[in-house]
């Protein structure tokens, strides 16, 4: 080889590793953020508005300096409600896009489709959804509701504030509905109502022939009974629902209906005259009157450019799971996982309802329990609320196998299932 040519090839060397030291340097400076959300399928009507959260509140946070003097990067899939596909874009998000932190999944499949990927990579999720609880991860942070901030005050509402005593439990067919109603049909038996008294029913991911479905949840509440159907139905499967239910004639003050997948979003954009009167128990509605509340809207309004555009109860979830990474990774100087997580447990941010959210040894928040009526504007009007805040419990005080289990995540027990009577943990979740 020519002394010309060895000078060339040490040239192109030096230069090729100057670029790629350029590149590293410049991925340095910058933090990723992953945004794990449906953007098309039948949960796109719910997840598009959480994925634009995460980029306003990345906006926001870059025009306030960024975190730890760096910007930071939205990096944005779309596992369009295909549950499988979740895990394979959080995969995508770790090992190849290598973000540091992940916003995401809204149903329960879609989490537990995640979670192995998450543990063996050693990610961090922040949930943003109510969920049926029985679970609890190193690597989430569900600032969601669990079932005792959101289920069972809904019941005992119905129960107690308006004198039902038939139950009608219907969901869609995946965890989150099945879990739950397993949870609120012990719950109820407990309370003494007999199993004639309890209909339960499942339907498919965007079922949209209810006529059949909603006559037997007529029947059946043509018992002399006061009813009302206690809804896990998620997604666009909603809409349908609703509008049969005023095809049959079914107003609020026959048959209520209290909702857990119901909120602004979904309203938004349908004839809401069938749905007037009913019900939808969440831990946030738009229209609290908050001063932190009047600034989140106004500030998302003036982000998404539409004064149309609503919020909504896993909004102010995504809103604090996020003002809460951010001080956790300030606290911690660093975005590595497990220092971020630990920094995470006992963090404070103030919520949108005017009280302050704190994130528990067990991954979850404290949360107000708000239940709101629907109006003809498909806002909410609050007609009843917890005094203070509800501490989310990983496991349910309701069923067999979990009322002896607790999760903490700091050490000395470092457990998410440590069961109080064997003085055993059963391993990272279940």
């Amino acid at each position: 080889m020519s002394m010309i040519r060895r000078l060339n090839v040490v040239k192109f060397a030096l230069a090729g590793a100057a670029l790629s030291f350029s590149a590293l340097t410049q991925a340095a400076d910058t933090i990723k953020v992953g945004v794990l959300h449906s953007l098309s399928g039948t949960m796109a009507i719910s997840e598009t508005t959480l994925k634009d959260t995460v980029l306003m509140m990345i906006d926001e946070q870059n025009k306030a300096g960024g975190v730890m003097g760096k910007k930071l990067e939205a990096v944005v899939v779309d596992p369009a409600s295909n549950w499988p596909l979740f895990a394979e874009k959080t995969r995508e998000l770790l090992a190849k896009k290598k973000v540091d932190v992940i916003f995401g999944c809204w149903t329960s499949v879609s989490r537990k489709s995640v979670l192995p990927v998450i543990e063996e990579l050693n990610g961090l999720l922040f949930y943003p959804v109510q969920y049926e609880g029985e679970e609890s991860s190193k690597n989430v942070f569900y600032t969601g509701a669990a079932p005792n901030q959101q289920a069972i005050p809904a019941v005992d509402y119905l129960m107690n504030d308006l004198g039902v005593k038939r139950w009608v439990l219907a969901g869609t067919d995946y965890v989150y509905p099945r879990t739950t109603n397993k949870i609120l049909e012990a719950y109820l038996k407990a309370k003494g109502v007999k199993q004639k008294d309890i209909m339960i029913n499942y339907t498919p991911f965007g079922h949209s022939d209810w006529q059949s479905i909603v006559s037997d949840i007529k029947k059946f509440g043509s018992k002399g009974k006061k009813t009302a159907v206690v809804s896990t139905i998620n997604g666009d499967a909603n809409v349908p629902f609703y509008k049969e239910l005023g095809n049959q004639g079914i107003g609020s003050d026959d048959i209520p209906v209290v909702a857990f997948s119901v909120g602004e979003e979904e309203l938004s954009g349908i004839d809401t005259k069938p749905l007037v009167g009913h019900l939808a128990a969440w831990n946030y509605f738009q229209s609290v009157d908050a001063d932190v509340n009047s600034d989140f809207i106004k500030a998302w309004k003036k982000f998404i450019k539409s004064d149309k555009r609503v919020t909504n109860d896993p909004m102010e979830a995504t809103y604090i799971g996020f003002k809460m990474w951010v001080k956790a990774v300030e606290k911690a100087g660093t975005t590595d996982t497990d220092a971020v997580e630990a920094a995470m447990i006992g963090i404070s941010v103030p919520n949108l309802t005017g009280g302050i959210a704190t994130m528990m040894p067990n991954h979850h928040l404290t949360k107000p329990v708000l239940i709101g009526e629907i109006q003809e504007d498909g806002q909410f009007e609050v007609v009843w609320q917890t005094d203070g805040t509800v501490v989310g419990d990983a496991w349910s005080d309701f069923l067999p196998g979990s009322k002896d289990l607790i999760s903490d995540w700091r050490a000395p027990l470092t457990c998410g299932n440590y069961n109080v009577k064997t003085g055993k943990c059963s391993g990272q979740n279940f």
